[in-house]
């Protein structure tokens, strides 16, 4: 199936949508989108395909469909499945500042989803997108799990402002070597330098 993406093969790609499969049919997703015959009807089906993996394929695949893609996205923020909601957010950072109008979701993830790796994917697209109005989620995050404050860290990056600085200074000081060290790469040193 994988193959007929690569060797033009759209018609084997277009029929394995249907595919009893999940696995066949989160492929074909792709196949159709390399070949730029991903409708926007198939994309939408497989946003809402049974199947986790299906619906996390297509969300990646939202990122090509572009700013038309974001009610769809925002929505699948709130799939049971957390690794949708992780893949979500990760196509929403990737639309960047045409993600503007999904702050309000997004935060909503990093600070309350069960999930960390939805929480750290939630705060990465926030920085990735860097609107003003995700900044209070993202200092929220800064206290989190070490891998969701690491990527909070980061995701400070496009703000600035004495929240921005106290952060980046209690995160010099962080138990965590990989935060400090993220810390130290966003404030030009260790502390006291």
């Amino acid at each position: 199936m994988a193959l007929a993406g690569h060797l033009g093969d759209a018609d084997t790609a277009r029929r394995a949508l249907v595919d009893p499969a999940p696995a066949v049919r989160a492929t074909a997703l792709g196949a159709m989108a390399r070949l730029g015959q991903l409708t926007a009807s198939a994309w939408r089906s497989g946003l809402l395909d049974e199947a986790p993996e299906v619906r996390r394929r297509a969300c990646e695949l939202g990122v090509g469909v572009g700013p038309g893609a974001l009610g769809e996205l925002v929505e699948r923020l709130a799939d049971t499945d957390a690794s949708v909601t992780e893949a979500a957010s990760f196509a929403l950072g990737e639309l960047g500042a045409d993600a503007s109008p999904a702050v309000a979701a997004l935060a909503g993830v990093a600070g309350g989803h069960d999930d960390p790796l939805a929480r750290e994917a939630a705060v990465a697209a926030l920085g990735a997108i860097g609107d003003p109005g995700g900044l209070p989620a993202i200092l929220a995050a800064t206290t989190d799990k070490p891998a969701v404050r690491r990527r909070a860290v980061l995701a400070l990056a496009p703000f600035d402002g004495p929240e921005v600085d106290a952060a980046l200074a209690r995160a010099l000081e962080d138990r965590d070597w990989q935060v400090r060290q993220a810390a130290e790469d966003l404030s030009g040193g260790p502390a006291g330098t």
